[in-house]
């Protein structure tokens, strides 16, 4: 089976992180799981990733290939995180998958999630949710549920 190269966790509610982390390693979907407990953490990540600012040494830091986002947050809430992400290279977005993961469902937060790259789905996260992912966006690998 082949994993995924890193995925980031954007959820101010660390009980929500650690969870969704323990279902990713369950189902042995990748090796390198970030998590960031607000979107300014998250950007500042990804934009020293998309720019090649970090010691290519360091196990630590990947381009992801699927981001878990949460909307409401302290400092940087997830449109704010969006809005910038669209400004990093288009060529480092290619490949990554931007999921919104939230608990609203309010009609403007839907609508507001429908002007980016981003698909909308509402917590919690599991198995089958994820399956559902990996299958419509990565059919190529595989995930094992144990």
């Amino acid at each position: 089976m082949e994993k995924l190269s890193g995925i980031l966790l954007i959820d101010d509610d660390e009980t929500t992180n650690f969870l969704n982390q323990r279902l990713l390693d369950r189902m042995q979907v990748t090796e390198h799981i970030h998590t960031f407990v607000n979107g300014k953490q998250a950007f500042d990540y990804l934009y020293n990733v998309s720019n090649n600012n970090y010691d290519p040494g360091n196990a630590g830091y990947f381009k992801p290939e699927l981001i878990f986002l949460d909307i409401n947050m302290p400092v940087m809430d997830g449109f704010e995180l969006l809005d910038l992400y669209e400004r990093l290279n288009p060529e480092f977005r290619k490949g990554i998958v931007m999921i919104v993961l939230t608990t609203s469902t309010h009609p403007q937060d839907t609508e507001a999630v429908n002007k980016y790259a981003a698909e909308y789905i509402t917590k919690p996260l599991t198995a089958d949710k994820l399956e559902k992912l990996m299958t419509k966006y990565f059919s190529s690998k595989q995930t094992n549920e144990v």
